[in-house]
C-alpha cells in the first residue's frame, strides 16, 4: 500500500491486482489471469502460482509465490518480476542466497524497511531474507 494504491494478491488468479484508492479501479499489475507458472518476466507477461501474502518497502513488492515455494520481488514502477529467493517447484528448508534457499509453502510476510520476515508454513518457522 501507498497513499493512492493498495496491492493485494488474487490467489486463485495467479496474480498481484492494483487497487487506486480513490476511484476503486482495479487493474492486474503483474501476473497472467488463470495461468499457473513461475516465469520472470514484466506485467502480466510474468507468472504466479497461487501468490499469498505481500509487503513494500515503497519502491518494491515482495510476494510469497506459495504454490512456487519462492519470494518474488516486483519492481511497482516497471512492473519488473524476479524471484528473489527459493528453488522453483522445490519443497524443503534450506538457508542460502537466491535460489539456495528453500520453503515449504510460505504463508505471510511482512518487512522491517530492512529485512524480510515470512512464515515458511510446513517447516513450522519464521525466516529472515537480509
Amino acid at each position: 500500500t501507498d497513499n493512492t494504491n493498495l496491492y493485494v494478491s488474487d490467489r486463485l488468479s495467479h496474480t498481484i491486482r492494483k487497487i487506486v484508492i480513490a476511484t476503486g479501479e482495479t487493474t492486474t499489475l503483474v501476473g497472467a489471469a488463470g495461468l499457473p507458472g513461475a516465469i520472470d518476466d514484466v506485467g502480466t507477461l510474468a507468472t504466479f502460482n497461487h501468490p499469498t501474502s505481500l509487503t513494500t518497502d515503497g519502491t518494491n513488492l515482495y510476494a510469497l509465490d506459495t504454490g512456487n515455494h519462492t519470494i518474488r520481488k516486483i519492481v511497482i514502477a516497471t512492473e519488473e518480476v524476479t524471484t528473489l529467493a527459493g528453488m522453483v517447484g522445490t519443497q524443503g528448508f534450506a538457508d542460502g542466497t537466491g535460489t539456495s534457499a528453500t520453503f515449504d509453502t510460505p504463508y505471510g510476510i511482512t518487512t522491517d524497511g530492512t529485512k524480510l520476515y515470512l512464515a515458511d508454513t510446513n517447516n513450522h518457522t519464521i525466516r529472515k531474507i537480509q
